[in-house]
C-alpha cells in the first residue's frame, strides 16, 4: 500500500509475527504471552532499531484487542491459543516520524484494549485493516493516510512526549523536511499538510517539529522566502525584476502583505532595501 504500509490480515493462527529482512544477530527476543482467543492488533515497526533491542527480553501478556509495538527486524514470539486472529500493521519508523531510539522503546509496550486509547483505537484500527485490504486503490490510499496518522499518533503517546516534546532539529527526518522547504519555496500550495503528505506524517506531528525552535512551520516558510527575497532583490538592485515580481516569484501573492512583512522583519521597505543596496554596489561590479 502507499506510504510503505503492509496490512496482514490472517484468520489462522500464524507460527510467527511477520518481519523485515534478517533478524539482528545476537538478540534474544522477548515472548508475547496470552491464553485467550480473539483477535489482536500488531504494528510491526520497518528498520531503524540497528544496535538497539529491547530493553529486556521479558515476558509481554496480551488480551484480545490489544494493540502492540514490535521491532520487525527482529520479532518477538508468540505463545497464542490454538485460535485467534491477526491482523499486523507494517510501517517504516520514518512515517511514524520516530527515531532509532524510538522504536526499542516501543517494542513490547502494548496498549490494553480496554484504556481510553485502546477502547477508541482498537475497533477502529481493526476495521479499518479489513476495509483497506478490499478497497479499490483511490479509497485505498486514502485509509492509508488515516492508518499511518493514527499509529503516528499512538506512537507518540506511548513515548510519552508532551505537547512541545520534539526530535532533536539534527534528526534526519527534519533535515529533510527543511530541505523539502527550500526546494519548494516557489510553490503556491507549499504548506503544512503538502509538507507532511510529502514526508508520510501527521500534520499535527510536523507542527511539534518545530515548536522546539519557537516558530511555526508557517512562519519557517515564510521566514525563508523573506531571505530569499532579500537576496534577490540585492542580485537584481541594479535592475531586472519589480519587487513585485520577485515577491510573486517566491509565493507571496499579495504585494501588500509582502511589504508589510519584509519590513516587520528587517526594519525597512523591500524598495529602501533594494535602492540601499544598489547605492552600495560599484557600478563596476559584476
Amino acid at each position: 500500500m502507499p506510504m510503505g504500509l503492509d496490512i496482514v490480515v490472517s484468520g489462522a493462527a500464524p507460527a510467527e509475527l511477520p518481519g523485515a529482512g534478517r533478524p539482528y544477530p545476537a538478540r534474544r527476543a522477548h515472548r508475547l504471552v496470552a491464553r485467550d482467543s480473539g483477535e489482536y492488533l500488531f504494528v510491526g515497526i520497518r528498520g531503524g532499531s540497528g544496535a538497539h533491542g529491547p530493553r529486556q527480553p521479558e515476558d509481554v501478556f496480551l488480551g484480545p484487542g490489544d494493540i502492540c509495538f514490535y521491532d520487525a527486524h527482529g520479532p518477538a514470539t508468540l505463545d497464542f491459543p490454538e485460535r485467534f486472529r491477526m491482523k499486523v500493521f507494517l510501517v517504516p519508523y520514518e512515517s511514524l516520524g520516530l527515531d532509532a531510539a524510538d522504536v526499542a522503546r516501543l517494542a513490547g509496550t502494548p496498549v490494553p484494549r480496554v484504556s481510553r486509547l485502546g477502547s477508541l483505537l482498537s475497533p477502529f484500527l481493526s476495521e479499518l485493516a479489513d476495509t483497506a485490504s478490499s478497497s479499490l486503490p483511490p479509497v485505498g490510499e486514502l485509509l492509508a493516510w488515516n492508518a499511518v496518522n493514527v499509529l503516528a499518533t499512538l506512537a507518540t503517546e506511548r513515548l510519552n512526549r508532551d505537547a512541545t516534546a520534539t526530535p532533536d532539529a539534527r534528526t534526519p527526518l527534519r533535515a529533510r523536511i527543511l530541505e523539502f522547504i527550500d526546494l519548494h519555496l516557489t510553490d503556491e500550495d507549499l504548506s503544512p499538510e503538502t509538507i507532511a503528505g510529502a514526508h508520510h506524517i501527521s500534520a499535527r506531528y510536523l507542527h511539534r517539529l518545530f515548536q522546539d525552535e519557537g516558530t511555526t512551520v508557517g512562519r519557517w516558510i515564510q521566514r525563508r522566502r523573506l531571505e530569499e527575497c532579500r537576496r534577490d532583490l540585492m542580485i537584481r538592485a541594479r535592475g531586472g525584476r519589480t519587487i513585485a515580481a520577485v515577491a510573486n516569484r517566491w509565493g507571496f501573492m499579495s504585494a501588500t502583505h509582502f511589504s508589510r512583512v519584509f519590513r516587520a522583519a528587517y526594519g525597512m521597505s523591500p524598495s529602501e532595501w533594494r535602492d540601499t543596496v544598489g547605492r552600495a554596489t560599484p557600478t563596476g561590479h559584476r
